[in-house]
């Protein structure tokens, strides 16, 4: 056998090249602020409004558990095996059933499961978005979102919102001059403000989306999670909207989120380019999960299931409410949602939520400062609250600790301290029912 050649070490690489740089968007596209937040209170003793989390008490654990065993029990070899891109039969006509049962008459075949309603719509932009195009939301909108359509290279414009959604004649104005390839909509509860779009307002949205051409993506995480007031008809259940809107559901509120289960109800043509997205993306979501899944639904009542879900919900909104105005002063706002997960807040003159966070952190409490969620030149006053990880008494020590923090914060940079109210005044009564800034974000007065 021959002997290795030798390599003169005057032949060796004197150098090392670096690899190619990394595509513009993966740099330009911040992480969420959300994330690190989460990340930064995981300490014990952390009171967060910060997560927009399910309570974990209330997932149905039993119920789960027994899905699963039956998915396997049925049978084992399909549930571990690869699966089709459009998701289980089963899973699928579930989701259709429920959303004609809401009042949209939706088969199978309009529906794919997808890994999570955010992959739903990452699929949409690949489908629907070039680099350039621009992309409507509202304003402040869905962090992930913005994300979403960033690394799409998306231009992205707000649209003029109030205290109640998005403007219909602003809307019009806005399509004929900018010719948006779509509207990105979350109209009930909204993330991160609570606020829902009316009906007569969803009706003119849709008239707006067909009289000028437009796609209409519309978000509904939060739908189920009603506390007061009647349902509201989709945005895709009006004239209009049927053959132009992308609508996006979830799983994550009120089954569980680790199940990563989401669906896309979708015209099929845009359908069919969602599921060419999905091949290249990951194939086909979890088949044991979508199994389960769809065991969970045909033997469970996932509806009285979702009933105690709000219950509980509307106890923590309310206790977040309740101790709000018992402990912020009155120069502070927020509004009253109907449903959902989330508080809008917001701070008064020449504070900054962001510089208040490291203060309220050292108190042991969190939020998420709303800055991260405008397009453009956000408010820094502005903060989400989010309620449902907490109990009403874990709710009213962590506004308390909110309230010490301010106070800190205001002395600290040489602002006026807020005066903590007395338990006993109700000092809403006292201010206008609602105010509306010039962003068109929703808040309550204190």
């Amino acid at each position: 056998m021959p002997a290795a050649a030798h390599v003169p070490a005057a032949t060796a690489v004197a150098t090392v090249a670096a690899p190619p740089a990394f595509a513009a968007r993966a740099t330009s596209v911040e992480g969420s602020p959300v994330r690190e937040i989460l990340a930064l209170t995981q300490r014990p003793g952390i009171i967060s409004f910060a997560g927009g989390l399910p309570a974990p008490e209330l997932f149905d654990t039993e119920g789960l558990r027994a899905a699963y065993d039956a998915a396997f029990a049925l049978s084992a070899r399909r549930a571990l095996q690869y699966s089709t891109t459009e998701g289980a039969p089963e899973l699928r006509a579930a989701v259709a059933a429920r959303a004609t049962a809401r009042g949209l008459p939706t088969r199978a075949d309009d529906v794919v499961v997808t890994s999570g309603s955010q992959q739903a719509l990452t699929l949409i932009t690949a489908a629907l978005i070039e680099p350039g195009d621009v992309v409507l939301v509202e304003n402040p909108t869905y962090l992930a979102a913005l994300q979403c359509f960033a690394l799409a290279g998306a231009r992205v414009v707000a649209v003029p919102c109030d205290d109640e959604g998005v403007l219909p004649d602003a809307l019009a104005e806005l399509v004929a001059r900018e010719r948006p390839k779509l509207l990105y909509t979350v109209p009930t509860f909204q993330n991160p403000t609570g606020r829902t779009l009316p009906a007569a307002r969803r009706a003119a949205v849709a008239q707006v989306a067909a009289r000028l051409g437009l796609w209409l993506v519309e978000d509904d995480p939060y739908g189920d999670l009603r506390y007061e007031g009647e349902h509201l008809p989709w945005l895709a259940a009006h004239p209009g909207a049927e053959d132009r809107t992308a609508l996006l559901g979830s799983f994550s509120k009120i089954m569980a989120p680790g199940l990563r289960l989401g669906w896309l109800r979708a015209p099929a043509a845009l359908l069919r380019a969602a599921v060419v997205a999905k091949q290249a993306a990951d194939l086909h979501t979890s088949t044991v999960d979508q199994l389960a899944a769809a065991h969970y639904l045909a033997t469970v009542d996932l509806d009285a299931h979702t009933a105690t879900v709000r219950g509980a919900y509307r106890e923590r909104r309310d206790a977040l409410l309740d101790a709000l105005s018992r402990t912020l002063s009155a120069d502070c706002a927020w509004n009253r949602p109907e449903g959902g997960m989330f508080v809008w807040a917001r701070l008064p003159a020449d504070h900054d939520a962001t510089a208040l966070l490291s203060t309220a952190v050292a108190h042991g409490v969190a939020f998420v400062p709303g800055a991260p969620f405008h397009t453009g030149a956000p408010d820094p006053r502005t903060l989400r609250l989010s309620f449902t990880t907490h109990t009403p008494r874990e709710i009213t020590e962590g506004v308390g600790r909110l309230g010490a923090a301010l106070a800190e914060y205001g002395k600290r940079e040489g602002r006026a301290v807020p005066s903590v109210l007395d338990p006993d005044l109700e000092q809403h009564d006292e201010q206008p029912e609602e105010q509306v800034d010039d962003a068109g974000d929703h808040h309550q007065a204190a």
